[in-house]
Parts: structure tokens; C-alpha cells; sequence
């Protein structure tokens, strides 16, 4: 994932501000790894450098290929030659730990919020173990958490989303340390994209529910949703917000996202409802 641009603090590797910034974190940006076309001397407009066959070397010509070259041995008629290079799939990029540079198994695997950089960083086990300790790296990174909890005792109707004054269906809320406050941000084919909160009407809205008091600054949100006249509200890790960013960008058309944006959306808040379980519900022990 290398978290982390537009003028409207788009993420590309999910900042957790909304901002452009440059781990990917999850990577990179949200270049082309093609080969430049090899160049030598005197075959740039050669028949053969553009496919037409041997006949463009001529009589006598040495075809010997020299050590290295890697127009000839194993795998040669499969490899994309000239311009068609640029038209072949990119081979997948490789995740790494961005502590220790470690090769991440799949694509599930931890993050850390950069509380310096704004950003979110993949990391391996070992490392964000390590991390979690106190005063680990001078308190700089945060592991984020993989919970996901709703409240079934407190809700939000029309008229509470109203006054938040959030302009779209979706918003997630997380407390940022860096400013000292809870922020607001929403999908957007722009990307993360901010909507002003003000601070009196978040606290009497959700500042003073469970969810809000077990929030972990930095690396959760308060997702939510209006949608066919209710509105849902979960706990959820600050990372799969930005995932959702990402996922509104990709499959966004027109002016309301268009059916397969929706298609996407509501996939998502199923997920979201299926791994949240009721915070006033004490977790089942494992015998």
C-alpha cells in the first residue's frame, strides 16, 4: 500500500493529513519501470532494429551475439522488443518494510503512521513490534490498530449529520496530535479531500460517545456514512480510509461516482459492518 496530489490534499501513498508527501507507503505514487530503447551507434534506423529481419545486416555481417547482450539466450522470444516494451504489463511492484527494507509476504501486512511526515509507512512484524513500545523512536511512529468497533447505544440522525455540515455521504474524523484537533476528510475524485469541523458541533455531536473516547489519535477514524436515511458509524484502522480514498479515485465517473463507484462503496461498508463488532460487548476469550 506506500497511505499518502492534487490542490486538495489528495493522498497518493496515504498521508494521514491528506497531503501529497513522497513513502509510498504504501508506497509510492498510488516511473514506469519499461526499459529505455537500447541505443547504439549507426542501428538506430536499421530495418532490423525496427523488426523487418536479418536482411538489414547485410552480407558478411557478424551475428555473434556479444556476452550479455540481451536480445538472444533464455527467455528471448518472450521478452517485448523496440516500442512494444512500453505497451507490456509492469512486472508487480515488491513491498518493503521502510524501516529495514524487508520484502512484505502479500498484501496484507502492518502500517505505521509517520507522525513527523504525515505519512503512513508499511512495515514488518518485527518492526512495528518493536515500535509499539513506549517511547520507541522518540514516540515519532504510530502502529496502527486493526480493530474495528461500532456503538449499538449511540446513534446519529439526519439533523446531528446536518449540523457537522459534511457535503457528501462519506466522512471519516481521526484526531490529529500534530494540530491539536479532530479533522475531517472525505473520498473525493480529487482524493482525501478536507471539510472545515467545527469543534463545538463535533463535541456535541460525537465528542463525548464511546467510540470518540476510545479513539487512538493519529491511527484510527470515526467512519461514516449516510445512506437511504441512516447514518453508520464504526471505529475503524486509519489505513483502510485512505484504501477507501484510493478506491473512489480509481472507480469515480461522472458527478455522483457513477454505478460501479457505488458498486465499490457499498462492498466496502459491508466489509466495514461484517469485522466491527459492539464496543459495550466484552471480547469472547478464547479458551
Amino acid at each position: 500500500m506506500s497511505g499518502a496530489p492534487s490542490a486538495e490534499r489528495r493522498t497518493s501513498r496515504s498521508g494521514t493529513d491528506g497531503s501529497s508527501h513522497g513513502p509510498g507507503a504504501h508506497g509510492s505514487a498510488y516511473a514506469s519501470g519499461a526499459e529505455r530503447p537500447e541505443h547504439r551507434p549507426g542501428a538506430g534506423r536499421s530495418a532490423y532494429a525496427f523488426g523487418a529481419g536479418r536482411g538489414a545486416h547485410g552480407p558478411g555481417t557478424d551475428r555473434t551475439p556479444a556476452p550479455g547482450d540481451r536480445r538472444y539466450g533464455p527467455g528471448a522470444a518472450a521478452r517485448p522488443r523496440g516500442l512494444a516494451r512500453f505497451l507490456a504489463p509492469r512486472a508487480p511492484r515488491e513491498e518493503r518494510c521502510e524501516l529495514c527494507a524487508t520484502p512484505l509476504p502479500g498484501e496484507r501486512h502492518r502500517h505505521l503512521v509517520d507522525t513527523e511526515r504525515r505519512s503512513l509507512a508499511c512495515a514488518c512484524d518485527p518492526c512495528a513490534q518493536v515500535l509499539e513500545r513506549p517511547g520507541a523512536a522518540g514516540g515519532r511512529f504510530r502502529t496502527v490498530p486493526g480493530r474495528y468497533l461500532t456503538d449499538s447505544a449511540h446513534g446519529i440522525d439526519e439533523g446531528a449529520w446536518e449540523r457537522l455540515g459534511i457535503p457528501v455521504g462519506v466522512v471519516f474524523l481521526f484526531r490529529n496530535s500534530a494540530l491539536g484537533r479532530t479533522v475531517a476528510f472525505y473520498p473525493s475524485p480529487a482524493g482525501a479531500t478536507e471539510s472545515e469541523l467545527d469543534p463545538e458541533t463535533w463535541q456535541s455531536v460525537l465528542g463525548g460517545s464511546l467510540l470518540a473516547r476510545l479513539l487512538e489519535a493519529d491511527a484510527e477514524a470515526l467512519l461514516l456514512r449516510r445512506h437511504q436515511g441512516r447514518v453508520e458509524c464504526h471505529l475503524v484502522p486509519i489505513d483502510i480510509c485512505y484504501e477507501l480514498v484510493g478506491r473512489m479515485r480509481l472507480h469515480w465517473q461522472g458527478f455522483d461516482g457513477g454505478a460501479e463507484a457505488q458498486a465499490e462503496l457499498a462492498s466496502f461498508f459491508a466489509h466495514v459492518r461484517e469485522r466491527a463488532r459492539d464496543a459495550r460487548r466484552p471480547r469472547r476469550s478464547h479458551a
